[in-house]
């Protein structure tokens, strides 16, 4: 991916300022267990931070930050400021103002708007505070248990995802949803494949930053599409049970599975065109 001399402000890296070891109380075995499920499906844990779990640390400990660690800071501050100008402009063409989001980078554990992040949450988006969470030890777990090749364009994709969210909650997808959820009315299968629209609707915007702004800065590079397919086909509701438990169960989906999610960010990639992404019509008739 290439580099853009663009910056956000709107990046706080948390690293070295991580708690010492805890104790989580509240939360139980049970909610452990979820909490790193979602992780698995790289979704977002807000229901489950806001569940009662809290966190119990020893003082803050202060260390350096290692010179890959600085120049990944640069690159999520360019990467956000590429989003921002990007959705900065496609709100504007739909006479609305883009409110940009925060980004936190953390390890290990951090307060959020939705409770305590934890490192096993993996990357997410919290509507309360409008804030992207992005632990970078994710990719790690990435490459390690999914087998999945990380380059730079691939961090890019799920930051887009997590923005992507971002864009339903100034949209009003997001409380749309949550209004669903909250009526009691609908089952929990249906609920999922409401939230299976709902993350395909971001990797599909995900797809269509990818294209405007390579359209306007030039950043692709040769092989970064592949990439992001790679991680969307990895973080797949599919290839996560055949990995974690050997068998499909597609009820249970709340992602979409590796195709779908292929389909839809390149859909997003091949158009342009936020007014492509209605995955709820498309997959809830």
């Amino acid at each position: 991916m290439r580099w853009t001399n663009d910056s956000s402000d709107n990046v706080d890296d948390r690293r070295g300022r991580r708690s010492g070891g805890g104790a989580i109380v509240g939360g139980g075995i049970g909610t452990i267990i979820i909490a790193a499920i979602v992780f698995f499906l790289g979704g977002d844990p807000s229901a489950i931070l806001s569940s009662g779990m809290h966190q119990q640390s020893s003082p803050t400990e202060q260390r350096d930050l290692t010179p890959q660690e600085l120049k990944m800071r640069q690159f999520v501050k360019m990467v956000t400021g590429e989003t921002e100008q990007t959705w900065t402009a496609e709100f504007q063409k739909m006479g609305m103002t883009y409110r940009k989001p925060h980004v936190v980078m953390f390890e290990g554990q951090t307060n959020s708007g939705c409770g305590t992040a934890q490192a096993a949450m993996g990357p997410f988006y919290c509507p309360a505070d409008e804030t992207v969470y992005m632990d970078m030890s994710f990719f790690n777990e990435m490459q390690q248990k999914f087998g999945a090749r990380v380059t730079e364009f691939t961090i890019a994709y799920v930051m887009a995802h997590e923005i992507g969210h971002h864009v339903q909650t100034l949209l009003g997808t997001t409380q749309k949803v949550d209004q669903l959820r909250n009526s009691g009315r609908y089952s929990e299968a249906d609920m999922n494949r409401v939230s299976v629209a709902t993350e395909l609707q971001a990797d599909f915007y995900a797809g269509v930053w990818a294209k405007l702004t390579d359209e306007r800065e030039h950043i692709l590079e040769p092989g970064d599409i592949q990439s992001a397919m790679e991680a969307a086909a990895a973080v797949g509701d599919d290839n996560i049970q055949r990995r974690s438990s050997g068998y499909v169960n597609q009820e249970a989906f709340t992602h979409g599975s590796s195709a779908q999610r292929q389909e839809w960010f390149m859909k997003g990639y091949t158009t342009g065109d936020i007014k492509q992404g209605d995955t709820f019509n498309a997959l809830l008739k």
